[in-house]
């Protein structure tokens, strides 16, 4: 049963409507799956209900609306679904902290103030780093106009490279394994993209000489084109040998992808691991020694 791919189709339904009023009762057919069922997968892959997820991407649809438009409170309000104003500055206020008049023109503030700053820095994210055979291809920054949820983003994208699967760049850090031995560890996080070549998540466990021992980079079920945000997770087991663990975001030839929302949590063994070196892939017995047609 892959579940992830329930949850995607689930995300994808609900970017489509956001501005529209979304039955929870269509949601089940669209995922292949009874509502129950749905409702659960969900909540484990995501860490939110359906409801829950809706609430927080219309709220982060309408905090881009307060920064980059004057279009009316109101009419932000009744565009994104809310039964009233007063019902959407309650719950915008319990995200944001603040009421969406206040945030607004906080947030206008702000941004005339970075842009300033942009123009005079090379922008430095806070725990990131631009990796990959071609870092000087591309380029990596935050984007506070397009996000998942909150206010910004991570974004990675091409400048000269082209469609040649050879040129890759990669947003990316690393921590140490040590809290995480002998667990199940579940990284998520969404992707959005924009005429990428190739791109996905990846994650990487290292032992203390530097030796990849755990690792996937959803070479087998990357994205491509252009897509809406979506749910995406990698699994991998934490050996005791673990020493670093490293994940970021891939980009393969040309495009463009933001990330948002990552998210770490120890599973069971129930949730399959997704390691791609894995003894498993392997045959029991050498094959075709004499490069046979048959």
């Amino acid at each position: 049963m892959e579940y992830s791919q329930a949850t995607q189709r689930t995300i994808a339904y609900i970017e489509e409507q956001l501005m529209e009023e979304i039955s929870l009762e269509c949601l089940p057919s669209t995922a292949g799956y009874s509502k129950y069922h749905l409702s659960r997968i969900f909540k484990q892959e995501t860490g939110f209900t359906i409801g829950e997820y809706i609430r927080i991407r219309r709220l982060a649809m309408a905090a881009s609306y307060l920064m980059y438009s004057n279009v009316s409170i109101l009419t932000i309000a009744v565009t994104l679904q809310f039964q009233s104003q007063e019902a959407f500055t309650r719950a915008f206020k319990e995200v944001y902290a603040l009421p969406p008049g206040k945030y607004r023109k906080v947030m206008q503030s702000l941004n005339m103030m970075e842009e300033e700053h942009y123009m005079e820095t090379v922008e430095q994210v806070k725990g990131w780093v631009l990796s990959g055979a071609n870092p000087e291809l591309y380029k990596f920054h935050t984007d506070d106009k397009v996000f998942h949820s909150g206010n910004r983003s991570g974004v990675l994208y091409s400048t000269t490279a082209s469609a040649n699967h050879g040129q890759f760049a990669t947003m990316m850090q690393g921590f140490q394994a040590a809290d995480y031995k002998g667990k199940r560890l579940k990284m998520s996080c969404y992707l959005k993209t924009a005429d990428a070549t190739k791109c996905g998540a990846w994650m990487r466990i290292d032992n203390g000489t530097g030796d990849t021992i755990q690792f996937d980079n959803m070479d087998q079920r990357s994205v491509t084109g252009s897509t809406e945000w979506n749910h995406y997770s990698i699994v991998l087991d934490v050996p005791e040998e673990g020493y670093s663990i490293y994940f970021g975001v891939l980009l393969i030839g040309s495009g463009k992808v933001w990330a948002d929302g990552f998210r770490f949590e120890e599973v069971d063994n129930k949730v399959p691991s997704t390691n791609m070196l894995t003894q498993e892939h392997l045959s029991n017995h050498p094959t075709n020694l004499d490069f046979s047609m048959e």
